[in-house]
């Protein structure tokens, strides 16, 4: 029997404003080395400069500060529902999708708007189909804390460092899916013995179409057994 989307999408509404935020990075304070917005909205055009690190619609405010983190360590990038929110809310759980972490090397961390090439993902949760999850489920079980690790081989200097969500309850049409990022701000310091890797880098915007299959998908009818994000495939050393 066909399930009828519109009637799933039309049930999730109420908490269609449970949208979120990277707030935080490893543990400092709320928008510290982050430009947080002050509005949890989403960017739905994939072709939007604001793409890259957020803006427009949900302006963002400038951090003069940046991280230090060591290539080969872990990073923390906790989401919030809203700036002031706790960790019992991180998103609404029916904004089922992909968490995702890129990185940029910038010459300059603190301007540089990262709309443009440079960009390499870092990071990727998606789908897991032994269980029928995704990468916000264990995000939320998280306590809203996405981990990822800085390679261990990429060079050191000042990057952007951008977390993604993309919700993907309403994206059965164009323009449905819903992507949540912000840009923080860090210096990578080398690995001692690494040797450096340039990866290959991708577009933002660009790197993503409207129509890709990670973009413009029914996750209710028929129900999804493989998933594979949009962008490009993680980055290894």
């Amino acid at each position: 029997m066909k399930v009828n989307t519109a009637i799933l999408c039309t049930a999730a509404l109420p908490s269609a404003l449970s949208h979120t935020i990277f707030v935080q990075l490893n543990n400092n304070a709320v928008g510290y080395a982050i430009r947080d917005p002050s509005y949890d909205g989403p960017i739905t055009d994939v072709t939007s400069d604001y793409i890259a690190c957020n803006g427009g619609s949900n302006p963002t405010t400038p951090s003069s500060d940046i991280i230090t983190v060591a290539a080969g360590s872990t990073a923390d990038l906790t989401w919030r529902h809203t700036l002031t929110s706790d960790a019992t809310d991180v998103i609404d759980s029916s904004h089922k999708g992909p968490v995702i972490a890129y990185m940029k090397k910038v010459t300059d961390a603190v301007t540089d708007t990262g709309v443009g090439d440079g960009w390499f993902k870092i990071a990727e949760d998606t789908f897991t189909p032994s269980d029928s999850t995704w990468g916000t489920d264990r995000l939320i079980a998280a306590g809203g804390v996405q981990t990822v690790t800085i390679p261990k081989c990429i060079a050191p200097g000042q990057y952007l460092l951008r977390g993604e969500v993309i919700a993907l309850h309403g994206a059965s049409t164009e323009g449905g899916a819903q992507f949540y990022m912000e840009c923080g701000q860090v210096t990578v310091t080398a690995a001692a013995g690494a040797t450096v890797k340039s990866p290959s880098t991708v577009s933002l915007p660009g790197a993503y179409s409207a129509t890709d299959p990670g973009i413009l998908i029914d996750i209710y009818y028929p129900a999804v057994t493989n998933y594979t994000a949009p962008g490009p495939n993680v980055f290894t050393c």
